[in-house]
């Protein structure tokens, strides 16, 4: 099985791409084609036209969760593939923010989708929303909600939902990532791994039955990482023997300069407009 992965956006770009804060994936898996995320705007169907990809071909949109930064380009890309299943969890549509100080106080800023649901579904979008994992082929499968049992993996207290006129700590039990089964081990593609990068390995596991990691690639939420976290999850991913480690746009440079260090040429950085095959 061979799997090809083109980042059509990420907060970093090579150069002749467009970057911006957010996220989206190409998988391409033998005949199946599967975008992960759609970045923050226009991003993503910029640089897939800047490389020559025809998003006509996408037989099937992931949704990793309902921040805007990974699915504020769904309206465009929507635009080009007309009618395709977008497959995610149900809580994508709850009301999300991000709190930011103020001064003595907060400020609330508004951060899930951008769009409502009848306007996407008016341009072709199926939304298929399950909270368990949704299998897309037989070795292609969602992870589906994905429990906290580290202990080390936290949420972050600025991710809330509105709920009348409270807000509330956001439980993100819509972030999913998409899990490959193949020959060589698991291929895990994360969206932002908001449950943490080991606690998604872990499900994969699970769900597989496959205990080899080969491959992590995407967002890793290490940004505010504590030096204990950094360290256990460093300590997870080297027992797993993970082969390709990935990270993009959530993973910040103080981990990302961790990893490079720990893992070597196992490691790379995983920019807008580059493309990769496995293994």
């Amino acid at each position: 099985m061979e799997i090809r992965i083109t980042t059509l956006s990420e907060n970093t770009a090579n150069y002749g791409y467009l970057a911006e804060w957010g996220l989206s994936l190409l998988v391409e898996v033998d005949d199946t084609t599967i975008l992960m995320d759609t970045g923050y705007s226009t991003s993503a169907v910029h640089n897939a036209h800047q490389m020559g990809i025809d998003l006509t071909k996408i037989d099937k949109i992931v949704l990793s969760h309902g921040h805007d930064d990974h699915t504020g380009g769904l309206r465009e890309v929507l635009k080009i593939t007309g009618e395709v299943e977008v497959v995610a969890h149900p809580d994508i549509w709850s009301a999300k923010y991000v709190r930011h100080q103020r001064g003595n106080g907060y400020r609330y800023k508004y951060s899930g989708i951008p769009f409502l649901r009848e306007e996407l579904e008016s341009l072709g979008a199926r939304f298929n929303l399950s909270r368990e994992s949704v299998r897309i082929t037989d070795d292609i499968m969602t992870s589906g909600e994905i429990p906290m049992i580290s202990g080390y993996e936290k949420l972050e207290e600025n991710q809330l939902v509105k709920e009348g006129d409270s807000y509330i700590l956001d439980p993100l039990n819509d972030d999913l990532s998409l899990i490959i089964n193949t020959d060589y081990g698991m291929v895990v593609v994360l969206g932002c791994a908001h449950h943490g990068i080991v606690n998604t390995l872990w499900q994969a596991q699970k769900l597989t039955g496959t205990e080899l990691v080969y491959a992590a690639i995407g967002g890793t939420h290490l940004f505010r990482a504590s030096e204990e976290r950094l360290t256990k999850t460093v300590a997870a991913l080297q027992e797993m023997g993970i082969q390709r480690l990935g990270v993009s746009h959530c993973t910040g440079f103080r981990a990302s300069a961790v990893l490079a260090q720990e893992f070597g040429d196992v490691f790379f950085l995983n920019n807008a407009g580059f493309r990769f095959s496995l293994p």
